[in-house]
């Protein structure tokens, strides 16, 4: 590397190189859908929390999902508010680092929370009289800490080997938060053992539980096509049609971002991609929920009257 080499011990966000007007219109525009994000998956928590007919494995797991979309939002969207008004404003080595920490933990985690709820489902419609007792509470705790364990594991082993390589400039991410590929972009060292732990990542936290996910939910539509009655199968597929949007939602952001075929601005379009899946995700997650089931439009009802009443 040579004498000359320096340490960064700060970078740059370059965000999204607009015109003033521009960034002061995203700037409200994202304020707005964070207010949102916050408030859908608090209004989320606090139903389920306030309701006992929410008291449910299926809800014990969508209350993790609405705390890992909280922490999503609350660890990219604030920073790239700030960048929004003040470009020049960087941002520290221990924060950036932290940063990539928290999304690749969060992101791991959904992956893995997403797996158990289409396993809860599974259980629930294949094998209903066993439910109670493989869904134990003591077996959605333990699925739970497994999620948030892997995660924050896989995240760290891949923060652990940032750490290892030398940064000595330019340290400007052209990005609006510090996404692995784009720090890893600044290393002014060989970071290929970094590219194959990322594949070999991908390859475990998003192709192995889509897989999952896929098998559980063709065993479970096998189930219900052998419902007798109509009233039962549409009854069986709405416990599953709000998780099969999130699930929709989550993969098929993750798999266009890996898969999307390259243009002429690839970093722009990953912004865009990230910007989808850090941002509108966690926001439309509580109202496809509320929307599509019948029990947390019921919780609500409930809640509302009990307010009035009082």
């Amino acid at each position: 590397m040579g004498g000359n080499q320096t340490s960064v011990t700060e970078f740059l966000l370059l965000g999204f190189p607009l015109s003033r007007r521009t960034q002061l219109l995203l700037f409200g525009l994202f304020s707005l859908s964070y207010a949102f994000t916050l408030l859908g998956n608090g209004v989320i928590l606090g139903l389920i929390s306030l309701d006992s007919r929410l008291h449910t494995p299926m809800y014990f797991f969508l209350a993790h999902l609405a705390v890992v979309d909280i922490t999503y939002a609350c660890t990219t969207v604030p920073q790239m508010l700030v960048n929004l008004l003040n470009p020049a404003k960087p941002i520290s080595f221990v924060g950036c680092m932290t940063q990539t920490f928290l999304f690749l933990s969060l992101a791991h985690t959904e992956c893995l929370l997403l797996v158990m709820m289409s396993y809860d489902r599974y259980v629930a419609i294949c094998h209903p009289l066993r439910y109670s007792v493989i869904m134990s509470w003591r077996v959605c705790t333990v699925l739970a800490v497994i999620s948030w364990a892997c995660g924050s594991l896989l995240a760290l082993v891949h923060v652990v080997l940032i750490l290892r390589l030398p940064f000595c400039g330019p340290h400007e991410i052209n990005h609006f938060f510090c996404e692995i590929l784009s720090v890893l972009k600044l290393a002014c060292a060989d970071t290929r053992l970094n590219q194959v732990v990322i594949f070999a990542a991908c390859v475990f936290i998003l192709l192995g539980p889509l897989c999952l996910v896929l098998v559980s939910y063709t065993r479970i539509l096998s189930a219900i096509l052998r419902i007798p009655s109509g009233e039962g199968r549409r009854k069986a597929f709405s416990t599953c049609s709000s998780h099969l949007c999130v699930v929709g939602l989550f993969f098929g952001s993750a798999i266009v971002m890996y898969m999307a075929p390259k243009s002429r601005h690839p970093e722009e379009q990953q912004k865009i991609l990230f910007l989808f899946y850090s941002l509108f995700n966690p926001m439309l997650n509580p109202l496809i929920y509320s929307l599509r089931n019948a029990e947390v439009k019921g919780a609500l009802r409930r809640v509302k009257w009990k307010q009035t009443s009082v």
